[in-house]
């Protein structure tokens, strides 16, 4: 098998504290070793040329896959979410999923729950675990009958398999399309109060403590959300949850204008919220950081602004926007990619985010300084639905490895 040293880089290694110089030494497909290690004679010399060496970004929760947009952003796995055209409810689904990305990324298909995402009869887990699927997600809905949620949870326990759950009591935010507030109101939009998200959290946190379940809420917003949180993981909870820099960098005021780019599920939130979403990051409660990437077209965005579909393009601007944490001292970069890779291996169960023998060679060089802006006109990405168009922002991937070899 072919060996590879990665020479003059500096490691941003997710188990580590701090940017270290050091050789990432790479045998076929794995990584061998990574820090003070000698060069064999009968490597291939890879010159990073001090770039910041960092596993590949493992996005957990796409709507798309994105070729373009992930290879910019530098994004080696994804976990497809299971909102798909056809939900991913049976193996054929599944199996499709998992081929769609070779040979340039890896898809982790994320099984749907229930069948057609409804909320009702359970679709077989087992099946399309065997297929490929790497967990299990309720997609864009909360289920509102608890006695399926617990039944989801205790079957996808007994599996292995994560619940990856929407955090949002469907009751309360069935028709809206803003969080309950100055902007809302003053818009005339259909809103719901943002106390929805932390009333869904506490009640799956109840029943995945009875199903004994891990469950990962893909998306928390709230300061309230946050602290039903972290009460659970001091109890010991298989507790996880996820944010996206849109809910880091922008608050509700950003659909001033009706700007359909700012239409996001859940919704932006308010400016004290916002701070909770940093403060969640930077005291660790905060797992994993993902890009949501969901492009939309002019057919779902140039709407009123009730009957645009939400989502944004996020796979190209999650390491730049995430970079911001590190400038802004609220974490390491080491820190950064325990969010952004090896969290979200550990969550899927795949040998990949780090840098440990044994680990998939997907690797990324950093420029974390590069200068770029934003320009939803001229995105890789399928469409250029982004609320950050025109922000100036530094960090890019110059070099993608994918299982030991270069894109």
């Amino acid at each position: 098998m072919t060996k590879i040293a990665i020479i003059n880089g500096k490691l941003a290694d997710p188990a580590g504290d701090a940017l270290t110089p050091g050789v990432v030494l790479i045998e076929g497909d794995r990584i061998v070793a990574a820090g003070d290690v000698a060069v064999p004679d009968d490597a291939q010399r890879v010159d990073a040329q001090g770039l910041v060496v960092a596993p590949g970004l493992i996005d957990l929760g796409v709507f798309a896959t994105d070729k373009p947009a992930f290879h910019f952003g530098g994004i080696t796995r994804a976990a497809l979410m299971p909102d798909q055209r056809a939900p991913l409810d049976e193996v054929g689904l599944i199996r499709e999923a998992t081929r769609a990305g070779k040979p340039d990324f890896w898809v982790h298909p994320i099984a749907a729950a229930t069948r057609g995402l409804q909320g009702a009869e359970m679709a077989e887990m087992g099946l399309m675990q065997m297929a490929g699927a790497k967990a299990v997600g309720t997609g864009r809905q909360w289920i509102a009958d608890s006695g399926v949620m617990l039944r989801v949870l205790s079957y996808a326990s007994g599996l292995g398999l994560t619940v990856i759950a929407h955090a949002e009591d469907g009751g309360l935010t069935a028709k809206a399309v803003a969080t309950s507030g100055e902007t809302a109101t003053r818009l005339g939009l259909p809103h719901a109060p943002a106390c929805a998200e932390a009333m869904g959290i506490a009640r799956d946190i109840m029943l995945a403590r009875e199903a004994g379940a891990a469950i990962h809420f893909r998306l928390v917003t709230t300061k309230a959300g946050f602290d039903c949180i972290r009460a659970a993981k001091a109890e010991g909870l298989k507790v996880t949850c996820g944010i996206s820099p849109a809910y880091l960098y922008l608050n509700d005021q950003a659909v001033t204008d009706f700007r359909t780019f700012a239409r996001l599920s859940p919704p932006l939130r308010d400016e004290s919220d916002r701070q909770a979403c940093l403060a969640a990051v930077a005291d660790g409660t905060v797992d994993v950081i993902t890009s949501s990437h969901d492009p939309r077209g002019p057919e779902d965005k140039r709407l009123p602004f009730a009957d645009a579909s939400p989502g944004m393009a996020g796979a190209e601007t999650l390491l730049a926007l995430s970079l911001n944490l590190v400038r802004d001292g609220q974490v390491t970069i080491n820190r950064l990619m325990t969010l952004l890779s090896a969290n979200p291996a550990t969550i899927l169960g795949v040998d990949a985010g780090g840098f440990a023998a044994g680990s998939a060679a997907d690797l990324i060089f950093v420029d974390p300084d590069a200068p770029w802006i934003v320009d939803s006109a001229k995105m890789a990405a399928a469409a250029g639905n982004t609320p950050f168009d025109r922000l100036p922002v530094q960090g890019r991937a110059r070099r993608i490895m994918k299982g030991g070899f270069f894109l």
